[in-house]
Parts: C-alpha cells; structure tokens; sequence
C-alpha cells in the first residue's frame, strides 16, 4: 500500500476512533448502523463538498463499499433520514470538538511546525433588530483552510479571552506557530496580544 493511502488510512482509522468515544443517544432496539459509522461519513461527505442531508445520503449511497467500510460504515450506506435524526441528537459543540481534532492532524506544516491562523468575524446574516449578529474566533489550519475549533466571543468582551478557551481545546501546540489577525483591539492593546502568542 502506498505511504499516501496508508497516512490517509490512518486519518480515517483516528476519525473513528474519536468518534467510537461519544456516548450513542439513539435507543438501543433498531440500531442497524453505529454511531461511529454514521458520523465518520457524514463528516466525510461534508468534507466532500455536502450541505444538506439529502446530499450525504447521495454521497453515501454513490460510495464504494470499501470507502464505507473506511469511515466504519460497514453494514452499507444509511438513508438520509438516519443521518437527519442522528445529527440532531449530537451535541454540536462536541461535534466541532471531535471534527476539529481529527483536522489538526491534517494541517499543512510549514518548517516541521504547524501553523494555525487564529481570527474573529461576526457571523453574516445573523443580526435582528433586537441583537446584534454573533462574533466568532475560529482557529484555522493554515494550507488546507480547515477550521479546527471556533468560540463565540462574550459580548462584554473582546476577542483576546475568546483566544485563551479556544487553544485550551488542543492539547499539544509545542512548537506550533499561531498567527492572529488584527482587529481594533490588537491594535490598541499590541502587548495584550504578544503575550496571548507567547503563553498559547
């Protein structure tokens, strides 16, 4: 096997076991497919370019066999309405969190270290007349354009705290390099921000 499909089994192989560690929500009388299973391909078929479950469930019913058994779908391809009622029982948070470590090992690397470009944007289309649209700091790997993790920012706030709880989630940033975008508050506070970098 080449070393390309064996790193990218390896990848599939750490996906699964991430997600083999949540706790399955669904009753136990029915179950046909795992949670694992279903997670690892509908993940996969995000990945792919899917953005509604219609389309996951097309990607996996057009999926080879062994492709599924990859992601630990090994009964076959799941309907639609499997990944629609398994995706609402799921924490989103949590999701991220499993989705965001499974993407930090695929992170491009620059001079044997890791790069990871840390920024805050609010989010478009999310403003009402009663509140303003939410402001998110999301931690992205730098040549693949994944985001690892994000944290909504307290609107008493700036971004700098928002910084601190979303590199708390990874556990091994020795010798990573983490860029910040700046913003009006970096700009006033430059010392605040040099010293964020150097305690991450």
């Amino acid at each position: 096997m080449p070393s390309s499909s064996l790193m990218a089994a390896a990848r599939s192989q750490y996906l699964l076991d991430l997600l083999a560690q949540l706790p399955d929500p669904r009753k136990r009388r029915g179950r046909r497919h795992s949670l694992a299973g279903l997670l690892g391909v509908g993940i996969a078929a995000v990945t792919a370019g899917s953005r509604s479950f219609a389309a996951i469930g097309q990607w996996a019913a057009d999926a080879e066999a062994d492709v599924l058994a990859g992601l630990g779908a090994v009964r076959g391809p799941a309907e639609e309405s499997t990944f629609r009622r398994v995706f609402a029982l799921i924490s989103a948070d949590v999701l991220d969190q499993v989705s965001g470590a499974w993407l930090h090992t695929r992170a491009a690397q620059a001079g044997g270290r890791l790069v990871i470009a840390v920024d805050g944007k609010a989010v478009r289309g999310a403003r009402t007349r009663e509140e303003k649209a939410p402001h998110l700091v999301a931690a992205l790997a730098d040549g693949i354009g994944a985001v690892l993790g994000q944290v909504a920012v307290d609107a008493k706030s700036d971004e700098i705290p928002a910084v601190l709880e979303l590199l708390k989630a990874f556990t091994d940033l020795a010798g990573a390099v983490i860029t910040a975008g700046a913003n009006r508050h970096h700009a006033r506070d430059p010392q605040r921000t040099l010293k964020l970098l150097q305690t991450a």
